[in-house]
């Protein structure tokens, strides 16, 4: 019971419709307002100017409220080494801002979410939670991934001090456990366990998938992210060939304790790995969809039922 009270339990605007270069959902004040009065202590910060870029005025709304910055995602389209000075500059701009709230909380500093660009291959995008052999990237594209990953984490790390953790991602390059296992090897980079994205990612919809994969790379994660899927939307994906964006606009991720994933499990899991800090709920909702702020208090209830506070 020691390792489940500390953990913590954070969301993000991506929850709220404000969703990697997609969107914006509500403004980031009422956002963080009721990310705050549904429970939770902390956010990411979603899309680079989304929230105030102005340091002072980002501090001021995060102390206002007690919560901690927990983080941001970044993504860069790696397989093309053009991209990797510019993913680079963005990153670098994303985690000066966030290292100027580094202070915050004594048990926690942000982390740049690095990921692979998602949808931007029209193959991959199609394909998202069906991924055949043959269809992700050659030998030679992963060792330009790799020096990619390894720069933009260096960078991030001299410049700012920041630990850069990756996220797989379904549409992205490194989506299937294959491929993330593969990223790993080639960078030792930490990773955001995702496990919504894991699941689909995958191509099944048992649960069980996730706590084998989350097992299999328990000495690699530094982060988690929390995402139920959907088992009907993810067959109905898979059986009408909807893309990634079509599947998660109707509902390919749901609130926690209503999909496939029994958290007690991954929650046992992340006990026995002694796993510390925050956990991060991500609904996934496109501008607009849903009903954000309750489904960010039912899934916050449906913790307290696991984990007990």
């Amino acid at each position: 019971m020691e390792e489940k009270a500390q953990l913590r339990f954070g969301n993000a605007p991506c929850s709220w419709g404000t969703i990697e270069g997609i969107g914006q959902g509500v403004p980031y004040g009422q956002m963080l307002d009721e990310l705050k009065e549904t429970g939770y202590e902390g956010s990411e910060l979603g899309d680079y100017g989304y929230m105030p870029t102005d340091p002072v005025r980002l501090r001021e709304e995060f102390v206002r409220r007690g919560l901690t910055l927990l983080g941001a995602f970044e993504g860069v389209y790696l397989r093309e080494a053009s991209e990797h000075g510019p993913g680079e500059a963005r990153a670098l701009r994303t985690a000066r801002l966030m290292a100027a709230l580094a202070d915050l909380d004594p048990e926690w500093r942000p982390l740049l979410v690095l990921a692979d660009e998602h949808s931007r291959d029209p193959l991959r995008l199609q394909r998202a939670g069906r991924i055949r052999p043959g269809e992700g990237l050659s030998p030679e594209e992963w060792r330009v991934v790799a020096r990619g990953v390894r720069r933009i984490a260096q960078a991030v790390r001299e410049a700012t001090g920041l630990e850069t953790v990756f996220h797989h991602h379904a549409a992205s390059f490194v989506e299937t456990p294959e491929e993330i296992a593969t990223l790993v090897e080639l960078t030792d980079i930490p990773l955001v366990f995702d496990t919504g994205h894991y699941l689909y990612g995958s191509g099944e919809v048992e649960g069980e998938v996730v706590v084998e994969g989350l097992r299999r790379l328990a000495s690699h994660v530094r982060y988690v992210h929390l995402k139920d899927l959907d088992p009907e939307v993810a067959h109905r994906a898979r059986r009408e060939g909807w893309d990634y964006r079509e599947a998660v606009r109707r509902g390919l991720f749901t609130e926690l304790g209503r999909g496939a994933i029994d958290f007690t499990e991954v929650f046992r899991l992340l006990e026995t790995m002694g796993y510390r800090g925050f956990v991060t709920v991500e609904q996934d909702v496109f501008p607009g969809m849903g009903t954000p702020k309750e489904s960010a208090l039912r899934s916050r209830e449906y913790l307290r039922r696991v984990v007990g506070r």
